[in-house]
């Protein structure tokens, strides 16, 4: 039985350490990238490690351009979108996951249908739509377009998670005297606080990632945003793969950092011993 038990846990930790190392490699392929010159890159025997460490053919290409500019615009217009449309479907997820109206059910089906829709088809109409507000070629624009896929996501994902919270606190709370409103917020709301926070770092991310409409809706230098600055890097046959992975290193930071900050209020288990059996 010991021997079984060894080799079980031996086996369980040899798959997790292969699908680890999957992960990270990647990770560690484009830190090491990043700090060698093109010459080594493009070697046809790859190196592990550089051989001589260049911080100029990347970052500090990228320091002395318009990047760090195109992160606080991808900065300031994914956190804005991701506040936003999280307070909206907060809302929303709570009316279809706590409240009973004509065309519920169908609601809940079309946002997730609205979600589903592919930008590649969106793009057009809603850069019509963009130059029609006269918001083209600036972030405002963008704070305009991005909410039409985070909404629905957010909503959706909030919705399942609403409807795992238990009625009954909301409903002693309404017993007690607290209003639908106050309980909404006062009961429901804290206690979806790690669903919250999950969704505002995917809304989050979506935003920071997302490259069509920035790339169709802006045009100038002083607007763009971090994923188009990037693809503006590739402009021959040779491509700058230490400038390309510094630049990725740097994109990377923010998400990171925003995972680790709210890795401590994505809790589960919040409600439990709310209910007594």
């Amino acid at each position: 039985m010991k021997r079984a038990l060894v080799l079980h846990k031996t086996l369980h930790y040899l798959i997790l350490a292969v699908f680890l190392a999957a992960a990270l490699i990647p990770i560690y392929w484009m830190i090491n990238t990043s700090f060698k010159q093109n010459a080594e890159i493009y070697r046809i025997n790859p190196t592990l490690w550089p051989e001589k460490f260049d911080f100029a053919a990347g970052y500090e290409k990228l320091l002395h351009s318009d990047f760090p500019k195109q992160l606080r615009n991808s900065f300031y217009v994914s956190m804005t979108v991701s506040v936003v449309s999280v307070l909206i479907s907060f809302h929303a997820a709570y009316a279809i996951a706590r409240m009973n109206f004509a065309g519920r059910r169908f609601g809940s089906r079309f946002i997730l249908y609205c979600y589903l829709l592919p930008s590649s088809i969106m793009f057009i109409p809603m850069y019509m739509v963009v130059t029609k507000l006269g918001l083209s070629d600036s972030l405002l624009g963008l704070i305009v377009v991005y909410p039409t896929f985070v909404i629905p996501y957010a909503t959706w994902i909030l919705t399942a998670y609403l409807q795992s919270i238990s009625k009954d606190i909301e409903q002693s709370a309404i017993v007690d005297g607290c209003t639908r409103i106050g309980a909404m917020y006062r009961i429901v709301f804290p206690l979806a606080s790690p669903g919250i926070v999950s969704t505002f770092i995917f809304s989050f991310t979506m935003c920071w990632s997302e490259f069509l409409y920035s790339l169709v809706i802006i045009t100038s230098r002083d607007h763009k945003t971090m994923t188009v600055g990037l693809a503006d890097l590739i402009v021959t046959d040779i491509y700058p793969w230490a400038a390309l992975s510094a630049g990725a290193v740097f994109s990377t930071i923010p998400v990171l950092l925003l995972f680790v900050l709210a890795s401590r209020y994505v809790t589960t288990g919040l409600t439990a011993g709310g209910v007594k059996a």
